[in-house]
């Protein structure tokens, strides 16, 4: 067993790179899809040949001239620019993070028996298969519906609801959700790897070789990185909300998280539609702004249980203590911590109570204890959310 120490401060250090480098991919996409939708015709003084477009800009005290051409230059720069290695890094560090986190530690990350007892390699399997046959399905269907756009985005969003469905029907709920945030990412990083840089490679080695660049080729990675543009917010989102058990949490969570996905694509639609200069652009994004409220209400959970009794708080420190000390204390005894998660140590009768809340919610929807490791009875779970809604 690793020592918890060193995972603990691996897995500080690889998330805060992954931040790093996803801040840096996705601030470039936003830039470039900026900058393509504000290209405004050429000044007619300008005589170099094959521009379709420039754009000025001030920032930082200093005036920008961004020029765009129809095609490609007649004549390569000495120093050109690309943009890759921030989409590697980003998925390479969150690949070494999910692999750390969940897949080190299958049987209490991933593994939930009230949803399927899956032994913890097969779990893992489930999880990296779902990069793998993801993006595959996800290329199968740009290839051959790349020309219609709609049906490829209904056929793509229903895959993808079939993909939660499958996940959250094999993986614990936590997992399940990370996991299709990391089959989001592996999509776009697989279109930045395959398809996106290897059109600009043979654009810049024809011209090298003194033949016509083949434009088909930077049109495809075009289509791929406008995918990547709307699948941006959906993937921060999912990402996020592995955080929050009040999504994951839901008995409906694989359509919720879908649902969301779909919002955020929608929102991001709104800001695409105003730098082309649509209008009333932002409606799409005000919907899907909507839709987000509309489901924080809708899934608001409503106590099952009434103060008719009260519930004995000796009995739920037993079981607290039973079944979330383990972990929940200054001293945890569960292998793989090296302190309470989050903080909460659950030692004293005042932290229970002041915690109240926080226990029942985190219990009514599944999310604790993690992955039912101390097997917490059903019993037990109804007792702690009794108490906690006033019981």
């Amino acid at each position: 067993m690793p020592d918890p120490h060193l995972v603990d401060w691996t897995a500080m250090i690889l998330r805060w790179f992954h931040l790093v480098t996803g801040a840096a991919w996705i601030g470039a996409s936003f830039y470039f899809v900026w900058l393509n939708n504000h290209v405004r015709p050429v000044d007619s003084g300008d005589a170099t040949p094959g521009l379709s477009g420039e754009v000025f800009a001030i920032h930082g005290g200093a005036f920008y001239r961004v020029s765009k051409f129809g095609g490609a230059p007649e004549k390569l720069p000495s120093v050109l620019h690309w943009f890759k290695w921030e989409a590697y890094l980003t998925w390479v560090t969150g690949f070494l993070l999910l692999g750390l986190t969940y897949w080190m530690d299958a049987r209490s990350m991933m593994v939930d028996p009230a949803v399927r007892d899956l032994s913890p390699a097969a779990a893992v399997g489930v999880g990296a298969g779902s990069l793998v046959v993801g993006y595959l399905a996800y290329d199968l269907l740009c290839r051959g519906l790349s020309r219609q756009p709609l049906l490829l985005a209904a056929l793509g969003t229903a895959l993808f609801t079939g993909a939660s469905y499958a996940l959250f029907g094999l993986l614990g709920a936590r997992a399940a959700t990370i996991h299709l945030g990391a089959m989001i990412g592996t999509i776009m990083v697989a279109n930045v790897l395959f398809v996106i840089i290897p059109g600009q490679r043979a654009m810049v080695d024809a011209m090298v070789a003194g033949r016509e660049p083949p434009l088909e080729r930077g049109q495809a990675g075009a289509l791929r990185s406008f995918h990547n543009n709307y699948f941006t917010l959906p993937a921060l989102f999912v990402m996020v909300s592995n955080h929050y058990p009040v999504i994951w949490g839901h008995r409906l969570a694989w359509l919720l998280v879908v649902g969301i996905c779909v919002l955020g694509g929608l929102i991001r639609h709104g800001f695409n539609l105003a730098g082309v200069g649509r209008p009333r652009p932002f409606l799409p994004s005000v919907a899907g702004a909507l839709g987000l409220v509309l489901l924080a209400v809708a899934t608001r959970a409503t106590p099952r249980h009434t103060a008719s009794e009260a519930v004995n708080l000796t009995a739920v420190q037993q079981v607290i203590a039973s079944r979330c000390q383990s972990c929940h204390s200054q001293t945890p005894t569960q292998p793989g911590f090296v302190a309470a998660p989050k903080g909460l140590a659950l030692d004293d009768r005042a932290t229970i109570e002041a915690n109240r809340a926080k226990i029942g919610a985190q219990v009514s929807n599944g999310a604790m204890p993690l992955g039912n490791i101390t097997a917490m009875t059903d019993d037990e779970r109804q007792l702690l959310v009794k108490w906690a809604s006033g019981g």
